[in-house]
């Protein structure tokens, strides 16, 4: 379960550095390249509480299996993808195997172990999620850089399909595969809740993709009107299917819990934030610097070690430090992004200040995202548990969606106003960027504080 869960994580950061490469290879533009990158947590964000549901009614080692085939066959399609368009649907099909693949997880380990066994797992479970980030980077470079019998930035998605074809035969042998007890009778599936947040998602977040290729035409900003229209009939229908006694998507209730709003802004706040540092230094480093694969892979590893150094132990710190630890986490944040921008501006490729900025990034990311999570789960009652989980994650999601898509194009508009791509415009679009990320960190510290007061 956890290799399976590893490979998907792998797979959200792995395509980051092998961005550029496919961008040349295919001859796709940035907004394609944003969609190689955002199209995989669209399908995943919005069809994650919808892969939970469906493993509470059929059984959680089924749909995990039905979940991991449908990734590896989409990892294999990713992989042969004879163009920029081909390759944006098949890391849809990817994200859809891994919202149904992933929920099933904790489930399995929660049904599985118990006690002593449990927490083991818990922390197995919690150090995939650390290294996972890692990981991706420098594989994804690795893998690029090697350039195996010419195939390029292939591999980056095809070495999944040995890996998934072992890890399901494996499963079959080890995995229950019957629908098993069940603590409470299997929920709907709210399909109308799910067309209608798809559609919204849908309508929100292309326009940010394509707007700044297509020089910002009308659809672009009717869109998001749009979506935000459909997002409100959403919530209506959502509380009216609560009220009838349905299982809707997103129960309202759940929202109402104290704190949860704020920690979905914050969480969806941090998660943007996260979203837009890794792409948009990716195409600089990569494109403007002229970076090997590899080399940018590693260029992230001290904010991946840190975030999950940081994730693992911030439990430890002080109790008197922890109702602090998600404000300073997002000014940190704040601080740490604006500092990147500016070591790295005027084209420097490595500027004396950029490790320890990078190393703050971790941190600050870290200590903003999992005191939020911890709190938020913490103070939902048991039998909301389950919806609160769906809806942290789907935010988490969301806000990484948004953050590759808000910021990408942030990133490509300044970019095409500088004129030609060097070293010296590319590092002046990632300053206006990083500047940004930094006001978008600034407004998580203060809900932090809001939430302190409270």
């Amino acid at each position: 379960m956890l290799a399976a869960q590893f490979m998907a994580l792998l797979d959200v950061f792995i395509v980051n550095v092998a961005a550029p490469t496919i961008g040349s290879d295919l001859n796709a533009s940035g907004a394609d390249l944003q969609l190689v990158v955002a199209g995989y947590a669209v399908t995943y964000s919005v069809l994650l509480i919808t892969g939970a549901r469906l493993g509470d009614r059929f059984g959680h080692g089924r749909v995990h299996l039905a979940g991991l085939a449908l990734f590896t066959a989409a990892s294999l399609a990713c992989g042969l993808a004879p163009g920029s368009t081909e390759l944006i649907v098949f890391r849809l099909a990817q994200g859809a195997g891994s919202a149904v693949m992933i929920p099933q997880v904790l489930s399995l380990i929660q049904r599985t172990f118990v006690g002593e066994a449990r927490m083991r797992a818990l922390g197995a479970y919690s150090a995939v999620l650390a290294v996972g980030a890692a990981a991706g980077q420098v594989v994804g470079g690795l893998l690029v850089g090697a350039d195996l019998l010419g195939t390029g930035w292939r591999p980056v998605f095809l070495v999944n399909v040995p890996v998934g074809l072992f890890l399901l035969v494996v499963g079959r042998r080890v995995l229950p595969l019957g629908a098993g007890a069940r603590q409470a009778p299997a929920r709907g599936l709210d399909v109308s809740g799910l067309v209608l947040l798809g559609a919204a998602v849908f309508l929100v977040t292309v326009p940010l993709v394509l707007g700044q290729e297509e020089h910002w035409p009308l659809w672009s900003w009717l869109s998001p009107a749009v979506g935000t229209l459909l997002f409100a009939l959403f919530c209506g229908y959502e509380s009216r299917l609560a009220r009838r006694g349905g299982a809707p998507l997103i129960a309202p209730r759940v929202l109402r819990h104290p704190g949860m709003g704020l920690a979905v802004l914050r969480i969806g706040s941090v998660m943007a934030v996260n979203g837009g540092f890794l792409f948009v230094l990716t195409l600089h480093v990569q494109a403007g610097l002229g970076y090997s694969a590899l080399r940018a892979g590693l260029t992230f590893v001290p904010t991946a070690v840190v975030f999950g150094v940081v994730g693992l132990t911030w439990r430890r710190w002080p109790a008197a430090w922890q109702r602090a630890l998600a404000p300073a986490g997002f000014t940190l944040t704040a601080l740490s992004v604006a500092a990147v921008g500016l070591a790295l501006r005027g084209g420097d490729q490595e500027g004396v200040w950029v490790y320890p900025a990078y190393a703050g990034v971790g941190v600050g990311l870290a200590l903003a995202f999992s005191p939020t999570l911890t709190r938020a789960l913490a103070a939902v009652r048991p039998e909301d548990a389950a919806d609160a989980s769906g809806l942290l994650a789907t935010v988490t999601q969301l806000g990484q969606l948004i953050g590759v898509a808000a910021f990408g194009a942030l990133f490509l508009n300044r970019l095409e106003s500088l004129g030609a791509l060097e070293a010296y415009t590319s590092s002046e679009a990632l300053l206006t960027c990083m500047f940004a990320l930094a006001a978008t960190a600034a407004l998580g510290a203060v809900s932090g504080l809001v939430l302190r007061r409270r």
